[in-house]
């Protein structure tokens, strides 16, 4: 019988087992959902068997699914360390990757990430400009840092951006705040309140920038810290609002410490980038790095969707 087995279909069944269903595996995969349906389809057609149950969550894979589930365990680890080698071979010895932040909420997701690349990569230097750093393109410039971390992008810089993912801000309040019962928070609501944020400048704030600056809003009061355990205490004992992604608030709202709000009916969303100068670009230990965190952030956080 004549296979059509391929790698990306050991691809798809990787990426269906690490994402726990159809969609979220053909968002990892750059696919649309039918797609990646249409492709499972003709795999199970061409040798007569299914390969998973449908409608089950998690997904519970056939026999013949952890067969090639396991071909592909074996062999996909094979391919992409030989795709490295050879980009190795292509580009010379890669050097270093120094990270400048400017959200602190990033190391979140961040650390995870870097722990994978660095057994892809052993032979890079990998690290984080110590600090938060309120200008990281800068750094760029100034070869102080090869990669930075950032939240818009900036036409007029001469940098390349590489789009990580999207995700929701929400607003966090005592679960006996005065607001406690409206589904939404709008502009209006945090003019009489105390703003809890990290010490950042207001225009590295979204919901300074995106909702509040544009309605003529300032908050009766700013109150900083640098821990974000703090914040949510502060929260919780009524001392103000705080805007955090759902990701880095949801622990705390799954113990019930903090209630969530939206941040005006549509929501407020954040974005984060990758910034380079031009010249690495194109190297191979840096894409693959903005691959991983891109991977590692949709599998780890909720609530993010890719760019």
């Amino acid at each position: 019988m004549h296979s059509i087995l391929e790698l990306r279909h050991l691809k798809t069944l990787h990426a269906l087992r690490e994402a726990g269903n159809l969609l979220r595996a053909a968002v990892l995969l750059n696919l649309t959902q039918s797609a990646l349906s249409h492709q499972i389809k003709l795999l199970e057609e061409h040798h007569g068997v299914a390969l998973f149950e449908r409608k089950t969550t998690p997904i519970r894979f056939s026999a013949a699914g952890e067969r090639l589930l396991q071909l592909a365990d074996s062999v996909l680890p094979l391919v992409a360390n030989t795709e490295r080698d050879l980009a190795r071979m292509a580009q010379g010895v890669a050097g270093q990757l120094r990270i400048a932040v400017e959200c602190h909420t990033c190391f979140d997701w961040l650390m995870p990430a870097m722990d994978v690349f660095r057994q892809r990569w052993p032979e890079v230097e990998l690290d984080i400009v110590s600090g938060f750093q309120a200008d990281p393109v800068g750094l760029l410039y100034e070869h102080k840092a090869d990669i930075a971390i950032v939240s818009e992008m900036d036409e007029t810089e001469a940098v390349r951006y590489h789009p990580l993912f999207r995700f929701e801000i929400v607003a966090l309040l005592a679960k006996d705040h005065a607001l406690a019962q409206q589904d939404y928070l709008n502009a209006e609501d945090f003019a009489s309140d105390t703003l809890i944020a990290y010490p950042v400048p207001d225009e590295m704030l979204d919901v300074v920038r995106q909702v509040l600056k544009p309605a003529g809003i300032t908050p009766a009061a700013r109150r900083s810290t640098e821990l974000t355990v703090a914040m949510l205490q502060l929260v919780a004992s009524k001392r103000g609002i705080a805007t955090l992604p759902l990701w880095a608030a949801q622990n705390y709202l799954n113990r019930d410490y903090v209630l969530a709000k939206r941040i005006t009916k549509a929501g407020l969303t954040g974005r984060l980038y990758a910034a380079c100068l031009p010249e690495l670009a194109d190297k191979a230990y840096l894409n693959d790095f903005v691959t991983t965190i891109r991977e590692s952030s949709y599998l780890n956080l909720q609530s993010i969707e890719l760019l």
